[in-house]
């Protein structure tokens, strides 16, 4: 992912209200989210090149998501896919602090990253720019591609956008696809410093991201409510358009007995 708003414990029905968008060349090979063959009670998409993935969730309530740090200095020889730092966490029934005081011992191989890890209980959040484990307290929170919160342009409205519809009682599926559907290019003087060419860094400040090989491919919503029901709904985009090329919707009810 590379623009994630969500909410944690600060609604009346939902104790995790999820949005992302999911950026990334439009040539890199993609499956739709669905229950994996391999790993049946996970529900995620698949990067068919690295064989990892950017978030779900398991039939356990569990779920992770991770975004990439952009930083054009960081190099790395042969690196591990991040996406399977996502994947990992959902297979191997380990609490949220516990995986990432484990990914901590080795988050240096890998490039620049943001990971959340998630139970029905605890958030976790952990960046190996920063290399520090942190357990979220409830409250409305943003990443993108440097450290939770950072305050970027595209961060700041996604999170006014789901304050917003928490405060006026209008969370819907519908309303957090609007979220992530802004595709406003920041003001030049509002844009971060990121290490790469101006123009480039205004072409990828909206929420949503429309370039010539370069952009938004999907959009997730993931709510999970205080009984444990749990909806995931993903939007996959024809490239470069907000045009919808396919959905993939799913309800059910977490079960502690999955593994």
């Amino acid at each position: 992912m590379c623009l994630i708003v969500f909410s944690y414990k600060q609604h009346p029905t939902y104790d995790l209200i999820f949005a992302a968008n999911r950026d990334e060349e439009y040539t890199r090979p993609t499956r739709a989210a669905r229950f994996w063959d391999e790993h049946p009670y996970i529900l995620a998409g698949k990067d068919l090149q690295a064989g990892g993935t950017w978030m779900g969730i398991n039939n356990k309530g569990e779920f992770s998501a991770l975004t990439n740090y952009r930083d054009p200095t960081i190099q790395k020889e042969d690196p591990p896919s991040r996406g399977q730092l996502v994947l990992n966490f959902l297979k191997n029934n380990q609490h949220p602090a516990q995986y990432l005081r484990k990914i901590d011992s080795k988050a240096n191989h890998f490039m620049g990253f943001n990971l959340l890890t998630g139970s029905p209980d605890h958030l976790g959040y952990y960046s190996n720019q920063q290399n520090e484990i942190q357990l979220l307290d409830s409250g409305i929170y943003g990443l993108s591609n440097h450290l939770l919160d950072t305050s970027w342009p595209k961060v700041n409205r996604a999170k006014e956008g789901l304050s917003d519809a928490i405060k006026n009682g209008e969370v819907s599926e519908e309303t957090l696809f609007e979220i992530l559907a802004d595709d406003r290019e920041a003001p030049t003087n509002q844009l971060p410093d990121t290490g790469i060419p101006i123009e480039i860094e205004k072409k990828i400040s909206p929420v949503f991201i429309k370039s010539d090989h370069y952009g938004t491919r999907c959009s997730t919503v993931l709510l999970v409510d205080k009984s444990g029901n749990v909806t995931f709904y993903e939007r996959r985009f024809i490239p470069g358009t907000q045009q919808i090329q396919d959905e993939n919707r799913y309800e059910f009810a977490t079960n502690d007995n999955i593994y």
